[in-house]
């Protein structure tokens, strides 16, 4: 019955639709068009920008008022019409199949400050044959459909051709895409750009990979921000203090801005400036942020802050340095420098470029550290770098450890696939092989290099000569042996057990992991024993990623004897043993099996 009554209607409707466009055809004269006004054609996505000068001045009379209003009410009839045909075929359909489910799709809205995306229904077949129908109509129809069309010709796109360190666009929003891909930078300032194809960055017209690029992330961002549940951290500069160290927190930023918690990795380390030439074959391998903080005590404030200066102004990878490193200072209260800069003023005066680079060529005795006999602060600087980041994951490290190129996108798409592997729910570490090449040899930027590399001794495990046991990974030869594949993912899980009971993974983790104790120095050893007893304790799982590992700046590292650094590695022991192993007893508790 209901059925047949949709059909009368319909049938009513078309009567009326009839005998109403037949009389106003004998009461005036006027061609006009039956359906949406808006749509987009071909031919209007063809003309040059200045094809709306072709177009006079449009004054309407009354006569073409009245068309107007005719216009207007034969598309909603129209609109009504169509809609009760497709509620009776959609009707006749249950009858014959499963109802389909609501399509949606994003699509790209062009604005003046970006690129946006909108979800929108798909469109049915008869709003497509709407479409081509309304495409070939008069020149005020036209005139319309630009009108309504996005603006698509004088937008920059160049920020947006490649996929790994996407910003995220949120859905119904429009955010700029204020990152870019340094790999593809170096190609614009060539003369490229729009993902690779002459030219597009000039005309600002989107190509397929470009949008195809955008959406995936577009995609990954909601996956992870969906599965982290993460938020996002302050990014404003801080003077505090941390025990007996004052820190300069955020002192120089990087001009990333503000970062969502789950759109990248932060690569959270630490040194003084005389390691400061790490920094640029780090970034060019990881191109994503970096948060560092340098130990500067008295008068090696000043040498500091000219070494910051010249990486972001007098070098090519300047560009690098300012768009992803975050600078924080610290010093003991005992040694403050005489004069401490504001933020807001301490690039004020730019470094003389030409003058010799601050952080070559500088001899330990050179530093007030050494002069005054200050131990290295290894952790407190650990501590402030992490604490800094305002991502979700960060990766804690040496700064001349070097990661594999494209690891952080691969990283945050396994997240987001969320295969079985990583739905454990013991607390888990992404710990990274670490391995060291000789002086000769370049750092190999994936695996088959860095297996070539093994296989010739150009190449051995981390401090495999200097302290096998404290970096060695399990299923280390397995993982060796295994071939590269695209994705990255989970090779083994482990534990710091068994002879795996000293390890010092250096690992991908968060903020919820377990600090450092800062009562240890980088002379006294063991700089990272504590921590790894506390994630033994916690039960961590120790997920090693099968492509992905880091390289220590060429030169393989031989054991030396040195007196002094034994005899603090003593002291250290000892306090460990008798005062940090029981305050982590307190703290952590104990699990059989764990061990400092």
């Amino acid at each position: 019955m209901r059925r047949n009554w949709l059909l009368r209607c319909s049938i009513l409707i078309n009567v009326a639709v009839v005998l109403y466009i037949g009389s106003h055809l004998l009461i005036g004269s006027g061609n006009f068009a039956i359906g949406p006004a808006y749509i987009i054609s071909d031919e209007v996505l063809k003309q040059p920008a200045s094809s709306a000068a072709q177009y006079k001045p449009y004054n309407p009379t009354a006569q073409q008022h009245q068309q107007q209003r005719i216009l207007e009410e034969q598309q909603q009839i129209f609109v009504q019409q169509q809609l009760l045909q497709q509620q009776q075929q959609q009707q006749q359909q249950q009858h014959q199949q499963s109802p389909e489910q609501a399509q949606s799709s994003l699509i790209l809205k062009i604005q003046e400050n970006g690129i946006g995306v909108q979800e929108v229904a798909a469109p049915s077949q008869q709003q497509q044959q709407q479409h081509q129908f309304v495409a070939g109509g008069t020149p005020q129809q036209k005139q319309q459909q630009e009108q309504a069309m996005p603006e698509t010709r004088d937008v920059d796109n160049s920020n947006v051709d490649d996929s790994r360190f996407d910003v995220p666009t949120e859905r119904n929003t429009v955010r700029k895409l204020d990152m870019l891909y340094q790999d593809q930078a170096q190609q614009m300032a060539a003369g490229g750009g729009g993902g690779g194809v002459p030219g597009a960055a000039a005309t600002g017209v989107l190509n397929g990979s470009d949008i195809f690029s955008t959406t995936a992330s577009m995609d990954l961002d909601a996956k992870l921000r969906s599965q982290l549940n993460c938020h996002d951290r302050d990014y404003e500069p801080y003077i505090g203090q941390r025990g007996d160290f004052w820190v300069l927190q955020n002192y120089i930023r990087a001009e990333h801005g503000d970062l969502r918690c789950y759109e990248t990795i932060t690569y959270t380390t630490h040194a003084d400036y005389t390691f400061l030439d790490n920094l640029v074959p780090l970034l060019e391998r990881w191109n994503a942020p970096v948060s560092l903080a340098l130990h500067a005590p008295g008068t090696d404030f000043v040498p500091t802050i000219n070494s910051i200066k010249y990486l972001r102004d007098c070098i090519p990878e300047s560009h690098l340095v300012r768009q992803f490193v975050t600078f924080h200072i610290y010093f003991s209260s005992k040694h403050i420098p005489k004069f401490v800069p504001k933020h807001n003023q301490v690039l004020d005066t730019p470094y003389n470029c030409s003058l010799a680079v601050p952080y070559f060529n500088v001899s330990a005795a050179q530093l007030y550290k050494t002069q005054k006999k200050l131990l290295y602060p290894v952790n407190v600087g650990r501590n402030i770098a992490r604490d800094a980041a305002m991502t979700h994951f960060l990766l804690a490290s040496d700064i001349e450890l070097y990661p594999n190129p494209g690891l952080v996108h691969k990283f945050l798409e396994m997240i987001a696939r969320n295969e079985p592997v990583l739905q454990r729910k013991n607390p888990r570490v992404f710990p990274l092989p670490i391995f060291e090449v000789d002086n000769s040899s370049p750092v190999p930027r994936d695996k088959a290099e860095l297996q070539e590399l093994l296989r010739s001794g150009k190449a051995i495990p981390f401090h495999k000569r200097v302290c096998s046991s404290c970096h060695g990974v399990p299923k280390s030869k397995e993982w060796i042996a295994a071939n590269e594949t695209d994705d990255l993912g989970v090779f083994h899980i482990g534990k710091r057990i068994g002879y795996f009971v000293h390890w010092e993974p250096i690992y991908i983790g968060t903020h919820a992991d377990p600090h450092y104790d800062e009562r240890l120095s980088w002379e006294g050893k063991s700089d990272k024993m504590t921590q790894g007893y506390a994630l033994c304790v916690l039960d961590y799982d120790f997920h090693i990623l099968d492509n992905g590992f880091l390289v220590h700046k060429p030169g393989i590292k031989v054991l030396k004897k040195d007196p002094k650094r034994a005899m603090l590695a003593a002291k250290t022991n000892q306090l460990i043993k008798k005062i940090i192993y029981p305050e982590l007893q307190v703290m952590y508790g104990t699990r059989k099996g764990c061990a400092v």
